[in-house]
This record gives structure tokens, C-alpha cells and sequence, in this order.
């Protein structure tokens, strides 16, 4: 069996790196976390005092902290409750658990097969709690059902065990996998605005199970990351959670999948880095690291889709170029003859 990672406390970062960069992650999360102290009979205030969190940023509802705080209370929590899970489950996780589950999926061969087993390997650890991994037509979906009432833990459970699972798929397959929505299983608290920036794409409140979603495309990639990797990441692992991957392996295939089938609303970059539930900055940015452009896309697929139309069909040369994605005729006529050396009445025999 393999063993779990030597528990190390990592350096702490200085007070101006503690509080540097946005304050998103809502103080709803670290109230959760102090209340699983009070449930052991700890106190909280040294891990607090260690990430910088004063008692009046505690008591207010409307507070927030910074990712890397996020990531040094976690960490000092998780030492000091010997519990990874952070109290969310019956049966404390120790220290080593996740470490434990990652490297027991380390070995399959795509991220499918690795998802499985870590939802499997969970429910060992956590009886309590069944994630599975669900694929209904195009769309994968990672389910949590608890079998007992959280309480006030049910929104830290949530979002720290789905957030986990997500940056572990993403560093299994070096890639970004940007999620198409997430449910909760509660009413959308205060700070719901928040939960645009912990998980991509719409989310959904008052489910019967909370859950993420994603393009079940990503599930046959293969896992990319060896022992070396994976020895290197137990250092430091709680960054998975807070990381978002530059990187998406599968970007070109979705930019031409939304090409193909809806032209009519990916003008520009704007439209379709929305459709992509990105932003405009960072699909040209990613499309470059990927050795491809939107503008070679967009011809690509207006081409495909109009020479397809003028081969099979006896449509309008009008009704052809409002088909491929065209704002007009004549835009289509002069990018046709730039792809073929003809006009697309030539092109057809007409």
C-alpha cells in the first residue's frame, strides 16, 4: 500500500504576501472551519493568527480573505485537527488521506478511469459521503450525496471536496477543464455572487445533490503525471484547489465544436468566449499557447460549412453566407474567393 507523505508544515508566507492579490474566498468557509474546532474542544486562534485573520473579519459576514490565506488556515487546520477533511465528515480523514487517494488513481490510464476510482476510494474514507463520476451524453458530472445533515459544514463540504476533485482531474491531465456549471444542495447564501469565481460556468442552488460538471471529452485523456510528479505536488498540495490551469487541452476542439454548430452566435471573440464561459483575453491567450488563432479557426469552420452547403444544397448564395457565420454576402464572397481563387457561384459550376 502506499504510504502517506511525511507531514510537513510549509514556510509561512510574510503578512504582505498573506494579503496580497483579491479578497474573494468568503469568511463563511473559515467560520465552518472554527466550528469544527469547537466541536473537538480546540481553539482556532493560532491557526487564525497564522493567516492573518482577525476576530472582526470572523464576526463579519460580509468578509473575505485572499487565496493564499485560504490556503495557510486550511493547511494549519488540517495539521492541527489531523483531519483533511476539516470536520466535514463523521470520520476524521488524517493527515496523509488525500495524499493516499491520489496516488491510488495515479496508475489508470485515462482521467475516466482515474475519477472513478478516486470517487470509489473516497467512500472508503468517508462513508458518509458517495461521489460518483455520472456521464450522461455529452456532459460528465462529478456527484456528491451526503447520507447525513452537515449542518454548518454543508457549504465547506461542498465546495472544498468539489474544488479538490477538480484540480486533482485538472493536474492528473496537465490541463485546464473548464466547468460547464455546478449545484448545491442548499439555499444560495450571502456572498452567492462568489461562487462565479470558485467554479466556472452558471451555478445552481437549492439541488437535490450538489455536484460540478464539465465536457465528458476530458475523461478520455490520458493521466499525464508519474510518481516524480506526484512526490513533488504532496509538498504542496492544497494550491490545486485555488489553481487555475493555464492550459486547456481540448480548447481547439470546443472552439470548433461551437464553430460548427452555432456560427450564428460566435461572431467574435466576445460571443464565443462567453459560450466557452471564459473571457475574450484569455481564449486568445490559451489558443495562442495551443499554436492556433480564433481568426484561423473561424476560417476553418466557415469554410467547411460553406463549401458543404454549396455542394448539397442549391441555397442562395445569401442564405449560404448567413449559414456559415457571415454578417453579409459580400464579406463572403471576398473571404471564399481568398480560400479558393473563385467566386462561390464559380466554385459551384453556376
Amino acid at each position: 500500500m502506499p504510504q502517506a507523505p511525511t507531514r510537513r508544515t510549509p514556510p509561512t508566507p510574510e503578512a504582505a504576501q498573506l494579503l496580497a492579490g483579491p479578497a474573494l474566498t468568503p469568511i463563511a468557509l473559515i467560520r465552518a472551519m472554527v466550528t469544527a474546532y469547537e466541536a473537538r474542544g480546540m481553539d482556532s486562534s493560532d491557526a487564525l493568527m497564522l493567516a492573518q485573520i482577525t476576530p472582526a473579519q470572523l464576526k463579519n459576514p460580509a468578509g473575505r480573505i485572499t487565496a493564499a490565506q485560504m490556503e495557510v488556515i486550511s493547511g494549519a487546520a488540517m495539521r492541527e485537527l489531523d483531519d483533511e477533511a476539516l470536520g466535514c465528515f463523521a470520520r476524521p480523514l488524517p493527515w496523509g488521506s488525500y495524499g493516499l487517494l491520489a496516488r491510488g488513481s495515479l496508475s489508470s490510464p485515462t482521467l475516466g478511469v482515474a475519477l472513478k476510482r478516486w470517487c470509489r476510494h473516497h467512500g472508503l474514507l468517508a462513508p458518509d459521503a458517495t461521489l460518483t463520476l455520472e456521464v450522461a451524453g455529452e456532459v460528465a458530472s462529478i456527484a456528491l450525496h451526503l447520507h447525513r445533515n452537515p449542518g454548518p459544514m454543508a457549504e465547506l463540504c461542498a465546495v472544498s471536496v468539489l474544488r479538490n476533485v477538480h484540480g486533482l482531474a485538472s493536474w492528473y491531465v496537465d490541463s485546464r477543464i473548464p466547468l460547464q456549471g455546478a449545484q448545491f444542495a442548499y439555499p444560495p447564501p450571502p456572498h452567492a455572487e462568489v461562487y462565479a469565481v470558485l467554479f466556472d460556468g452558471p451555478t445552481r442552488f437549492d439541488a437535490e445533490h450538489a455536484a460540478i460538471h464539465f465536457d465528458a471529452r476530458y475523461l478520455s485523456l490520458p493521466v499525464r503525471r508519474d510518481e516524480a510528479a506526484m512526490n513533488q505536488l504532496l509538498q504542496r498540495a492544497l494550491p490545486l484547489t485555488v489553481r487555475s490551469y493555464r492550459r486547456d487541452r481540448l480548447l481547439v476542439q470546443r472552439v470548433r465544436q461551437v464553430l460548427a454548430n452555432r456560427p450564428q452566435d460566435a461572431h467574435n471573440a466576445n460571443d464565443l468566449a462567453a459560450l466557452l464561459n471564459t473571457s475574450p483575453r484569455t481564449l486568445h491567450r490559451q489558443l495562442k499557447d495551443e499554436g492556433a488563432s480564433l481568426q484561423s479557426l473561424k476560417d476553418e469552420a466557415r469554410r467547411q460549412r460553406a463549401t458543404e452547403l454549396l455542394l448539397r444544397s442549391r441555397k442562395p448564395i445569401k442564405q449560404v453566407a448567413e449559414a456559415a457565420g457571415f454578417q453579409n454576402e459580400k464579406s463572403f464572397i471576398r473571404a471564399f474567393k481568398g480560400w479558393t481563387g473563385q467566386s462561390p457561384g464559380q466554385w459551384r459550376g453556376e
